[in-house]
Parts: structure tokens; sequence; C-alpha cells
């Protein structure tokens, strides 16, 4: 049998029972329906209909940890029962871990402490962290490769160390505290690490992951950002009704990702073990380095408390799942690179350039202004090559310009001869350098890469749909408009206790403008 079933004696037969027991069997009747009724199961928004054809959207949470503290021996333990909580409720986090807080846990013999954080994922959160001077202080005033050199000169020593000490390369990268640069892109990117995590405000796209500098970023995740508090035990239904408002927003739309982060000092004491120290710019030597107060013991359980709790709740969605950095790079994995574009997908490429320079939304996957960039003068140079028009093309990851310039020759013409001379030079560029040139020569005139892009576009256009080139050209003007999602230099972006008072860089923000050519949203797959 499939299924219960209740069997109801013939009318005939009920006419002819006596009064009393015709009314026992109402009741016996009445007294099964009421049970039935509460043995069904009962709906939620949190359990899936499995008889549903509708895709189950789930909700993704990267839960991290910026361990860092290695003046604190507390913070040691702090980080030991955070791992070991985790991994008895069957949870893996990202642990990222400062370079001499590994070297620190090696010279304390805290092998404990090592071994319960490589169960998890293994990150890198800077050499020296709060030390002066921290990694945007340091480069705030250099340039491009000068930075990238620099960067790569201070702080691989410390990546270097967590992988020995730990076993594992680090997965991902971020910045201590507000000190954000993007020639750190270009140096982590050649160490193979593939996943920027962290908070801040320099560059976003709507509080979602998202690809800048050749790398996946979880950064500046805004509304999608949440924790619990430590402090008292009401904080955990707070917790609880603010996740619940992002749980619903993005089953309503198609899923995504929470960035949920945490110190594992907060766990035991009453301030940040940097800013006793190294506040305002300031830089004692190490022996006049201060501890942090410590928190009661009975704050410390809350604490913990507070965030099991919290962990098994969020564990009690049937739709809401952990991931780590490892695991957010498969989920958010680029397919731009394996696309092949036809001539009609080109053809709309080339038109919208001449509108506005943005990424470009496609069917599950998006590509950069860079992108575009690449695969339209790739496309005109295979031509250039052959004299006949490609049937597809694709694109490759470059890097955006580092230095601004006004077109030379805005308002004029140029002719198809000159345009193709300068297509192959870049292409040449572009392959070599892995790098939009800052200026684009035509002739003794040079364009700036946003004008050449749209003039490109309206050649490519022409010669795609005429089949032939257009032999006099007009310079067009490029609307490059990806630079939105990256903020304007100013002392909100910059707010962390660590730096000098009154710093902020103007540099560092114009080469993050000029790297938004790298910019796009990243898409999940389904």
């Amino acid at each position: 049998m499939n299924g219960f079933s209740l069997k109801i004696p013939p009318q005939h037969w009920l006419k002819a029972m006596p009064k009393l027991t015709f009314l026992r069997l109402i009741g016996i009747l009445s007294f099964l329906t009421f049970f039935f009724l509460l043995a069904k199961p009962v709906t939620s928004d949190h359990l899936p209909d499995p008889h549903s054809k509708t895709r189950v959207k789930t909700i993704y949470v990267i839960l991290w940890f910026d361990t860092e503290d290695y003046i604190l021996p507390q913070s040691d333990d702090a980080a030991l029962r955070v791992a070991e909580i985790l991994t008895q409720q069957g949870v893996r986090a990202t642990f990222k871990i400062v370079g001499e807080k590994a070297r620190t846990l090696e010279k304390r013999g805290r092998q404990d402490v090592i071994a319960a954080l490589s169960r998890h994922n293994i990150g890198y959160h800077s050499n020296l962290h709060s030390q002066q001077p921290s990694p945007a202080l340091r480069l705030s005033n250099m340039g491009w490769e000068e930075g990238v050199q620099e960067f790569d000169r201070t702080e691989r020593v410390g990546f270097d160390e967590v992988h020995r000490i730990f076993g594992i390369t680090p997965v991902c990268y971020g910045q201590p505290g507000a000190s954000w640069a993007p020639q750190s892109y270009l140096a982590l990117k050649r160490w193979g690490v593939p996943l920027y995590l962290d908070e801040g405000e320099h560059v976003g796209i709507d509080g979602q992951p998202f690809w800048y500098g050749g790398m996946l970023n979880v950064f500046n995740m805004g509304k999608n950002q949440t924790r619990v508090q430590l402090h008292k035990a009401a904080d955990v239904d707070e917790a609880k009704n603010e996740f619940e408002k992002i749980y619903l927003r993005l089953k309503n739309s198609e899923g995504g990702l929470v960035s949920i982060y945490y110190h594992p000092c907060e766990f035991v004491h009453q301030e940040f073990w940097d800013v006793v120290n190294f506040a305002h710019g300031a830089n004692p030597p190490a022996e006049e380095w201060k501890k942090p107060r410590i928190k009661t013991a009975q704050e410390i359980e809350q604490g913990y408390r507070n965030f099991e709790d919290y962990i098994a709740y969020l564990k009690s969605h049937c739709d809401v799942k952990f991931v780590t950095g490892s695991e957010v790079l498969e989920l958010y994995k680029d397919d731009a690179p394996r696309k092949a574009f036809s001539k009609e997908d080109i053809l709309k490429t080339a038109g919208a350039v001449q509108r506005e320079i943005n990424y470009q939304a496609w069917p599950g996957f998006s590509i950069s202004p860079a992108e575009i960039f690449f695969l339209l003068n790739s496309y005109l140079a295979a031509y250039l090559k052959t004299q006949q028009a490609p049937a597809s093309a694709g694109c490759e990851f470059v890097y955006g310009p580092i230095r601004r310039i006004e077109t030379g020759q805005q308002s004029g013409s140029l002719s198809w001869n000159q345009l193709a001379a300068a297509c192959l030079d870049v292409q040449s560029a572009l392959k070599k350098n892995q790098q939009i040139p800052s200026e684009i020569w035509v002739g003794s005139h040079p364009l700036s890469p946003a004008d050449y892009l749209a003039t490109l576009g309206e050649a490519i256009q022409q010669l795609v749909t005429l089949g032939k080139p257009k032999m006099t050209l007009s310079v067009r003007h490029g609307n490059f408009t990806a630079e939105q999602y990256v903020a304007r230099d100013c002392l909100e972006i910059w707010k962390w206790p660590i730096f000098p008072d009154g710093f902020h860089s103007p540099k560092i923000m114009d080469l993050a403008q000029l790297q938004a050519w790298t910019l796009k949203p990243a898409v999940l797959n389904k």
C-alpha cells in the first residue's frame, strides 16, 4: 500500500446502527480528522517542497577570521577554541593569518592551534599588520610598478612563512584594517593567490562578489555582511532578525553570498591589541608593547555562547550552506575566458562601446571593460592578418592603464591604415604586457584607451556590417563609466585608527580608478 486509508461503512449499515453507536462513530471520525490535520507536515520558508519543480536557491555563507594578535597570548586560545567549535559543528571557515602571528605561534609551541586552524581554509593577512608603515601608507605615493615591487618585497616574506608553518598555500589575502592598495593585486596574482577576501569601501558592486585586478573579490559586501555581537544574550535574537532579512532578500532574487567575519582576539579582549600600541601612526619598539585589557571569564563565555548559538541557527536553514574561500572560487568560477564570441556578439559589443564603456552582463557570465578592449582589438587584428572577418573571437584578462592622458586629436579624423597600424601595435603590447597601454599612438597623435576603444568599435561595426573597412574614421570620445564603482579619495574610506591622523591617498585611488577597466560582477554558478 502507498498510504494510509480509512474505510467508511456503507450508508445502509449506518442507518441500522443505534443512535448512541452512531454518535460514537461520528466522534471517532472527528477525532481522527483532527489527528491527521495535526500530523500534516508544517510548511516553512526554510523547508523546500520536495515535489516543487522550482530550483532551490541556496544562500551561501562565508565565515572568515582575521587572525592577527601576536601580543596577547590568550588570543591563541581564542583561535583554538573558535576553530574547535566550528569543527565540532561540521563547519569549515577561512582563517587569514598574519605572518608575525604564524611565527609567534611557532615560537610559543602552539602546534595545537596550528593543527586546529589547518582543518579549515588558510588565508594571508599581511606580514606585520599594524606595525608602521602598513601597506597603504607604504604605497601611498608610489606608482603602479614601483608599488607592485614594494608590496612583493615587504609582504611576500609573511606569505611564505604562513605557507611554511601551516603547510598550506594561502588561498586568499585581505589587507590589515583599511590599508588597501590596488598595486597588491598584481603581486598577489603572481604569487598564485586567486581570492581577495576582506571588507572595505574602496571598490565594490552592490554588495556582491566581483572581479577586479584579475582576482575574485569578496569585499565591500555591504548589505550582505552581518554577524552576531558577543556582548549579551539578546545579541543573538537581534542577529537572527538581521540575517533573516538578508536571507529573504536573497531568496527572492537568485540566491547569493553572505559574508560574516570576526577576529579571534575579539572573544577575549576589551580593546584591539593594535589600537593599544600603534594608533595614530605610533610605532613603539617591541619591548614597549602593551597587552590589551581582558574580558571577565563571564563575558568571554557569553561571547562563545552567542557564537555557538548563532552558528547553530544558521545551520538550521536547510538551504543555507557554509563555504570556504576555496569553495567560493568554484561557485563564482569565471566562464568568460572560455567563451567564443560570434560575429553577432562582436557587432553588439562594438556598438555598445560607442555609447558607454563599462562591464557587460551576458547569460551566465560577464566581461570587464579590459576584456572587451582585448576582444575587439584581437578581432580586428585577426582580420588584418587574413583580410577576412573571423567567425568568432575570445577575450583574455589584461590590466587597466596605469596613468591618464588626454587624446591629442579628439575632434580629428584618421585613416584606416593609421587605425590598422595602431591596432597591431596595441595587440603586441597586450600580449607582451597583459595590460592596456596608457596611450595609444595613431601616427604622431596619442589616443586615450577609452577614445581608442570607442573609435575601434565604430570601425568594427562598419567592417562587420558592410563587409569592408571604412577608409576614413572620426575619432570618437569614449564614455568610460566603470570608475563609478571605485570610491573617490576621502578621509571616510581610510577610517582606521592605526593610520596617522588625516591620512588619505589620492595616488592610490587614482590607480584604483584606472584599474576599474578590470572590474565586473561575479556570476554565481547555477
